[in-house]
């Protein structure tokens, strides 16, 4: 038997939708153990390493695999959860250079302390960083960091949206997300879509509809664990404002040999 498949998560898909559905198109695997090595938030997409009945009792040889990303940045809005499907703040249109968000990257790469998204999976004292959250009481605990190495970052692109546009094309992102109805999943509601809608909504009907945005897209290269919607909100702070995930595709899962800053090899790929 095989000991593990590469799938290609979708927006909007969680790991457990997209596992269950590989599982459902090949009925051979239907009583055998499957288990993901590694997350991917509803909103991103991408490779999802899925382990197959005996290996996933040795999850932890694929414990601190390196990742490969292309993600981009919304900048001038900000929110809760750092992606798209969040409760947003607008801070508002500024003029971003390219190269000052070159040097911004540059600076970046290497050793760095992240902290955890306020809506992740991390556990604090047994209880999922994203109840805490929900929950309201954040201020009954410290924010957890994670250390990680940041092998390559390159911005690729800056373009320009205009306010619809990028109202559009969230609208579609949000809606790509299964309705959520377990009752021990209530707490979440539903990802609280009525209420990301309406911010989505006021954004739209804030100032004019061709007011321009400017959106960076970005290669990265890093260690386990180093989360995107972190990384951008910290790029777009050092440029002077806020800003959010955009996009997120992880494209590579395996192990990073790195020469020299923005160098190196990939010793195992999957």
């Amino acid at each position: 038997m095989q000991k593990y498949v590469v799938l290609e998560k979708e927006i909007g898909q969680t790991p457990l939708q997209c596992t269950e559905e590989w599982r459902a198109q090949h009925p051979q695997f239907a009583d055998v153990a499957l288990a993901y090595a590694g997350r991917l938030d509803p909103m991103a997409s991408g490779k999802l390493l899925i382990l197959i009945g005996n290996e996933c009792k040795v999850q932890e040889k694929y414990h601190g695999l390196d990742k490969e990303y292309k993600f981009s940045i919304l900048f001038g809005v900000g929110s809760d959860t750092g992606d798209v499907l969040g409760l947003i703040k607008e801070t508002g249109a500024l003029k971003i250079d390219k190269s000052k968000i070159k040097k911004i990257t540059n600076n970046l790469i290497g050793d760095i302390e992240l902290p955890y998204p306020n809506f992740s999976s991390k556990t604090i004292l047994g209880k999922p960083l994203h109840v805490w959250t929900l929950e309201g009481r954040l201020d009954e605990i410290e924010i957890p960091t994670k250390k990680s190495v940041i092998y390559k970052l390159k911005v690729i692109e800056l373009k320009s949206r205009t306010r619809q546009q990028i109202y559009n094309e969230v609208s579609q992102k949000i809606e790509t997300v299964t309705l959520v109805t377990e009752a021990s999943k209530a707490l979440g509601n539903d990802f609280r879509r009525v209420d990301v809608r309406t911010g989505w909504l006021k954004f739209s009907q804030t100032g004019k509809p061709t007011d321009i945005y400017q959106i960076a897209s970005f290669s990265c290269t890093a260690s386990s664990g180093t989360y995107m919607r972190t990384l951008a909100e910290v790029i777009a702070s050092k440029a002077g404002t806020t800003g959010l995930a955009f996009h997120i595709h992880r494209t590579k899962i395996g192990r990073y040999f790195s020469l020299t800053k923005n160098l190196g090899f990939w010793k195992q790929s999957f």
